[in-house]
């Protein structure tokens, strides 16, 4: 998704010219180059999928994500760059024109409203009869499994049924592009489960193009075909959700995925760190290099092991502890920051507590090297 040529911007009122080398916007599907300037912040992003993909826009709090989404909405103004939907200019058309359905992190509902109605709501703006948009409102409710609470009332909805309600209602307009605003957000872990299986089986059904923003790993990997990474308003890091995973190249895409990471320059099997630490891996390269291992490939010792067939030795103190899952997360600083987990009863053999002073091993064939 990456590759979007720059457009010049145009006067009003005319569309702009195609891109650089006379290559016209694709013919269907999202083509978008998002700038924005809102004082000292600066998004500028560029976006291309095809009919059927579903993006997954991830980055920390602050990063540009919801900027992005109410751009591409037409909430917020572009201060440059350009937007394409299906070969079409949207720039400049105003919200209630886009074909854009969207559905906001806590759903906003009209309270007053049943669900049928709030379903068909957008047909009716778009110019549907009331009998028509009811009818088309009560075909997507029993898509969705709720054509039994078709006349509740949002406050007589669970969570999981009003995300689906708002679903619903978003595509009830036949969108081109779907954006979802953190939409598992405002679910207990529970539902969101439940919700997130049955939002990935409409999101395959979907062919448009969706848009989901979301601060949570799991709902990306599950749900999108791509992650675009977003920190400080830019495009970090985008691709597959299994090569993102296993080839991160920031701090914050390392600790979402679960990895430590560190940045160096290779000679061969050994990596000197921009932090001055050496490790040794199993790839054999030359030149910056990004190294990669899990919390679960190391090994803690309270004493220096005498013998080990691990190629990596570091002597640490434990920083801090927490229950990560079913195991103890040690967060260790010294000759090497990392991340280590073990088990509980592994942590109160070593008599692990913040101050302790421990070595850490690891071995070669844990870790993973590739080109920075």
């Amino acid at each position: 998704m990456t590759g979007t040529e720059k457009r010049t911007g145009t006067e009003k009122g005319t569309a702009p010219p195609p891109a650089t080398g006379g290559r016209a916007p694709a013919p269907g599907g999202l083509d978008a180059r998002l700038v924005v300037e809102r004082g000292a912040f600066r998004l500028d992003v560029a976006l291309t999928a095809a009919p059927g993909d579903v993006v997954a826009l991830l980055g920390p709090n602050g990063a540009g994500k919801t900027t992005a989404l109410r751009a591409l909405a037409g909430l917020v103004p572009l201060t440059d760059g350009h937007l394409w939907l299906d070969g079409a200019p949207l720039d400049r058309t105003p919200p209630e024109s886009r074909p854009i359905g969207v559905v906001f992190q806590d759903y906003l509902l009209f309270p007053h409203l049943s669900a049928l109605d709030n379903v068909a709501f957008g047909p009716r703006c778009h110019g549907a009869g009331k009998a028509e948009a009811r009818a088309e409102a009560a075909e997507w409710l029993d898509r969705m499994g709720l054509a039994a609470h078709a006349g509740a009332k949002p406050r007589r909805l669970s969570g999981g049924q009003a995300q689906r309600v708002a679903l619903a209602r978003a595509l009830a307009v036949r969108p081109r592009l779907l954006l979802l605003d953190e939409p598992l957000a405002a679910l207990d872990a529970r539902t969101r489960l439940e919700v997130r299986s049955r939002l990935r089986r409409h999101l395959a059904e979907f062919e448009g193009v969706a848009l989901l923003v979301t601060h949570d790993p799991l709902d990306a990997m599950v749900l999108a075909d791509r992650l675009v990474v977003v920190e400080g308003g830019r495009v970090v890091q985008e691709g597959t959700p299994s090569g993102i995973a296993r080839h991160p190249r920031t701090d914050y895409i390392a600790h979402l995925v679960g990895l430590n990471l560190y940045r160096g320059r290779a000679e061969g099997h050994t990596v000197h760190s921009d932090t001055g630490c050496v490790i040794t891996t199993s790839e054999s390269l030359t030149g910056p290099v990004f190294v990669a291992f899990p919390p679960s490939a190391v090994t803690l010792h309270r004493d220096r092991p005498a013998a080990s067939s691990a190629r990596n030795l570091w002597r640490c103190e434990v920083a801090g502890l927490e229950t990560h899952g079913d195991r103890i997360r040690a967060d260790l600083t010294g000759e090497l920051s990392l991340a280590a987990d073990l088990t509980t009863m592994a942590a109160a053999e070593l008599g692990l507590h913040p101050g302790a002073t421990v070595w850490a091993t690891l071995k070669a064939a844990q870790t993973h090297a590739y080109p920075a």
